[in-house]
């Protein structure tokens, strides 16, 4: 399996972190993705990729942290892709506008120039929406186009939503909310193709059933594997096979 979305390089894991990663190899879990946050946490992500062969890292500027200073923020987001670092993907970005809306035009301004530069690279790119699907695919469909290519992340989503998204050369990063009860995401997954998706924790956050409220870790991808395995009625084998190609595929690995 491979977990396309962890934050373990923050320090909610740094008391046990090479214990985690452990706990991850043992689970099934052969390789982790780093999204980047801000230009404060490259540091930490570059670090840990760097001492793991089995590590990936990614670098963007996430659209929580788009403020004022977003230009400022970006300058380091280029610097770094223009660097001897290999990055993955440009990641995480998109809009967010959960908390409030002051700076969605700084979002949106951010998003796009992150796309254009993640379509100059030949590099995927890794979506972050909360809040702002209209807004998102607003963006979205002005770059639609054979050199768009990555993943959805942490996609809960209607049908139509997942559809577009798929159109848009995407796919779906599906994490613990599709093991929620109540949450709806398992209703549209069971529509979806296995091959439409790939696997994520997005931890520390967003720990799947029964782990729920806890701390989240790339071990706990199994929980997220078996629950769409359930939802489409297939080995976990095949679920495990599908998304690990799929995910190799957008990432180039």
């Amino acid at each position: 399996m491979i977990d396309t979305h962890t934050h373990i390089y923050l320090k909610q894991f740094s008391e046990d972190r090479e214990a985690l990663l452990q706990r991850a190899f043992e689970a099934g879990v052969q390789e982790l993705f780093l999204p980047n946050i801000d230009k404060e946490s490259v540091a930490a992500l570059k670090s840990l990729a760097a001492d793991h062969d089995h590590i990936y890292p990614m670098m963007g500027l996430h659209p929580s942290h788009v403020k004022a200073d977003y230009e400022e923020e970006l300058a380091v987001v280029w610097e770094e892709l223009a660097s001897d670092t290999h990055y993955y993907a440009v990641g995480e970005i998109g809009i967010d506008l959960y908390w409030d809306k002051t700076f969605l035009k700084e979002q949106q301004i951010a998003f796009d120039q992150q796309i254009r530069k993640a379509k100059e690279m030949a590099l995927p790119i890794v979506i972050h929406c909360r809040d702002a699907f209209d807004e998102t695919f607003e963006v979205l469909e002005s770059h639609r186009g054979d050199d768009l290519f990555g993943i959805f992340h942490c996609f809960t989503g209607n049908l139509e939503q997942a559809h577009q998204a798929l159109s848009l050369n995407l796919k779906l990063g599906i994490g613990g909310v599709v093991t929620f009860k109540n949450g709806g995401l398992d209703k549209v997954v069971a529509e979806l193709q296995t091959e439409d998706l790939v696997l994520e924790t997005d931890a520390p956050y967003l720990a799947p059933m029964p782990y729920r409220g806890k701390r989240n870790e790339p071990a706990y991808l199994s929980y997220i594997a078996q629950k769409i395995a359930d939802l489409h009625q297939r080995p976990l084998e095949e679920v495990d096979a599908i998304t690990t190609a799929n995910a190799r595929k957008i990432f180039q690995l």
